[in-house]
């Protein structure tokens, strides 16, 4: 009998944590928390407390992604655990909502990147080459380059992957440190001196605004994008060697390690840079980390930030592509999606149908980016689409002993019930209060047409995936009365 091609158990530990801080650091760091002025005004000074407050709902959604990843390693992550813990529809409706916004915020970040790529042509006098990255045309043609320059990393195999997300995760974290540092040598008046000198322009600062909790935490919801990306780890489930140990250490080591380095990252900058500032330019431009703090810091450092900044936002595609892959493999390997999805490379062991498909829905994000004008609603669409799905993971923390009593007994960390029911009512309360804030602020926005909302784009994707699943759940109830036993059990290796 011929033997089924599967994916290969070829990342380590370090490889599996990259490809969670890969996912979170980039525009997360480097654009949401200064953009933010543009989407919530009046934020004020209070932008870095309310990044503190999103980390909370985080921590609730990674300890739920933790436990039930040390139960269930397999490729599919949210997919897999809500589809054998909750309900196969629920684990769809988990697993298709990360996908799509996923899908989406890949486009936007290889969009978002060109500037970045710009900006260090023009520090380094290549006025030329700056010029031509700054046509639409070819902003949009470099993006989309990039996303399919990626697909084939991704395609080549684990191996090739790993080799070039370590190594840019290391020099990332590096150059992000001299933005740390750079805030034990420089504040607000050598801004205002540099910023007199280098413009011939004098910023007159503005008063704090009264505090209020409806703008603090509309921001709070938008400032949860930056904690994204950890649950990337989760796809790896078939391809992480260790995995009842590697995948929920790693999801651990990511958000903590990353909280911590956005934090000290994000105060350095505003203590740099005066918060009216950064708001009076977000109204007017995109700015970003790198090019506020290029006032201060010297020709050499700001180019050295500038390239740190480009290669974080570059180095979120390789393992985004990958997360998005694995939940369609998951999906076609459960007959819930065509079974071609499930191809394997017979080379290099990558499901590459999957990977080209997502490299198809990810080009929608570049242009949609383009055509739409502002990338925040790529950004809006991701915050809905991940708070469903960690929503659901907590959710279901709280079902899977009773669902599912064999895979709980699966779990290797944090077996107290007690603790886990802790957790999972800790991230419903936090991660209700974040959707429906974000909801708000969403619908009651004013917007050129209805569909610059978020909410209406996401519903209406949403309906369509339904009607696609529960087409192919007919067909499997025709071919097997008994099918409904498979989402049970674990998919094989």
């Amino acid at each position: 009998m011929k033997k089924t091609l599967g994916l290969s158990r070829q990342m380590g530990l370090f490889a599996v944590i990259a490809t969670g801080v890969s996912s979170m650091v980039g525009a997360s760091i480097n654009v949401v928390p200064f953009m933010i002025h543009r989407s919530v005004p009046n934020i004020g000074p209070y932008v870095l407390w309310a990044f503190a407050f999103a980390a909370i709902p985080a921590l609730f959604a990674g300890l739920a992604y933790a436990i039930l990843s040390s139960a269930m390693p397999r490729a599919g992550g949210s997919y897999l655990y809500a589809s054998r813990g909750l309900n196969p529809y629920l684990g769809f409706v988990a697993s298709f909502s990360q996908w799509f916004g996923l899908s989406i915020v890949i486009g936007v970040i290889a969009y978002i990147s060109i500037p970045f790529l710009r900006d260090i042509a023009y520090s380094s006098e290549l006025y030329g080459l700056a010029e031509l990255l700054d046509i639409s045309i070819v902003r949009v043609a470099m993006g989309l380059s990039l996303i399919w320059g990626f697909v084939y990393l991704n395609i080549r195999g684990i191996k090739s992957y790993t080799n070039l997300l370590i190594p840019m995760v290391i020099v990332i974290f590096c150059l992000g440190s001299i933005v740390i540092l750079s805030g034990l040598f420089y504040d607000a008046d050598d801004f205002l001196v540099a910023l007199k000198e280098k413009e011939g322009l004098a910023h007159m600062l503005s008063p704090n605004p009264n505090f209020e909790w409806r703008i603090f935490l509309a921001a709070a919801a938008i400032l949860f994008s930056s904690f994204i990306g950890f649950d990337a780890i989760a796809q790896t489930g078939s391809e992480a060697k260790n995995p009842t140990r590697n995948l929920p250490l790693a999801i651990l080591i990511a958000i903590l390690g990353v909280g911590l380095f956005y934090f000290l990252f994000t105060a350095s900058v505003y203590k740099i840079i005066p918060w009216s500032y950064i708001s009076e330019q977000a109204q007017i431009k995109d700015i970003t980390a790198p090019g506020l703090l290029s006032y201060v810091l010297p020709k050499g450092l700001d180019l050295l930030i500038l390239l740190g900044a480009a290669i974080a936002l570059i180095n979120d595609l390789p393992a985004m592509l990958l997360s998005v892959s694995r939940l369609m493999f998951a999906w076609a390997k459960d007959s819930i999606f065509p079974k071609q999805i499930t191809k394997i490379h017979p080379q290099n062991k990558s499901p590459y149908i999957a990977l080209m498909l997502a490299g198809v829905m990810s080009s929608i994000g570049v242009l949609g980016s383009h055509f739409a004008g502002d990338f925040f609603l790529g950004i809006d669409i991701m915050v809905t689409s991940m708070l469903v799905n960690f929503l659901l993971m907590s959710v279901t923390l709280l079902t899977l002993k009773k669902y599912n009593p064999k895979l709980s007994q699966e779990i290797k960390i944090i077996k107290n019930r007690i603790l886990q029911l802790i957790i999972g009512w800790g991230g419903i309360i936090f991660l209700t209060g974040f959707l429906i804030i974000h909801l708000y602020k969403d619908l009651t926005s004013e917007t050129e047409a209805w569909y610059f909302h978020s909410t209406y784009v996401w519903l209406i994707v949403m309906g369509l995936a339904s009607i696609v699943f529960f087409y192919q759940w007919k067909q499997l109830q025709k071919k097997d009365t008994s099918f409904y036993q498979h989402f049970k059990k674990l998919p094989t290796e």
